[in-house]
């Protein structure tokens, strides 16, 4: 008994020891916040990392199923908050930038990029391009 209790307690420190990595990793470099829109039009916020690539900013989804791309694709219309700068930008997802995008990740966030990506992949990746609305 003794020895399941120590093995569920060495299970638990990993846990929690990869989930602080995860979340070090995660804010450890430049960080935007994106809103989305839900159904009922209440906006939903959510971190995520940033790229310069030619004229525009890109942002990856990890997957086609994340909640934040699911609701961008239903609402392209989004608000990106960058050092403290708020703009409205059209999301388009731009799959023919995918593998720039990667590497431009990988080079800008490093150790943080590759520990994330061994966690979750990066198969099911999509770059999304941010396109300035302008105002009226």
């Amino acid at each position: 008994m003794r020895w399941i209790l120590r093995a569920f307690g060495l299970l638990l420190v990993a846990l929690l020891l990869v989930g602080g990595v995860y979340q070090y990793a995660a804010e450890s470099r430049e960080v935007v916040v994106l809103t989305t829109y839900g159904e009922e039009g209440s906006p939903q916020e959510t971190r995520l990392w940033i790229v310069d690539l030619e004229a525009y900013q890109y942002l990856r989804a990890g997957f086609d199923g994340a909640g934040w791309y699911q609701r961008l694709i239903a609402d392209p219309e989004v608000e990106v908050v960058r050092n403290g700068d708020g703009a409205i930008y059209t999301a388009v997802p731009d799959p023919s930038k995918t593998a720039q995008v990667n590497d431009l990740m990988a080079d800008k966030y490093g150790w943080a990029d590759a520990y994330i990506g061994m966690l979750f992949g990066r198969g099911g990746a999509i770059a999304v391009r941010l396109e300035p609305v302008e105002a009226e």
